[in-house]
């Protein structure tokens, strides 16, 4: 997979609510009503996360999490960083319904 250019990176989270694209990372802060159903989140993103193969380094904090997405095999985001962070939105979306 190669890497996205700058200008790619900053359309495709555009349309993804709360993504900031950050030293060559994307990254994003889930805030959640108590803590288990933060952890609750991260148990079911793992499952996602194997499944794709493309795992995300988790920030866990009191009712929040901080998402980061880069291929550090690449040094950068790759169309496998967005693919899961837009699979997170849409279950992220999935679990506030």
């Amino acid at each position: 997979m190669t890497l996205l250019a700058d200008s790619d990176i900053k359309l495709s989270l555009e349309s993804m609510d709360g993504w900031v694209f950050v030293d060559n990372t994307i990254q994003k802060e889930i805030l959640f009503d108590s803590y288990m159903a933060s952890i609750n989140f991260i148990n079911q993103l793992a499952e996602i996360a194997e499944k794709n193969n493309h795992h995300p380094d988790l920030l866990v904090g009191w009712c929040r999490i901080n998402i980061t997405f880069t291929s550090h095999d690449q040094g950068g985001v790759t169309l496998d960083c967005i693919q899961m962070a837009n699979a997170i939105e849409s279950f992220q979306n999935l679990q506030t319904k």
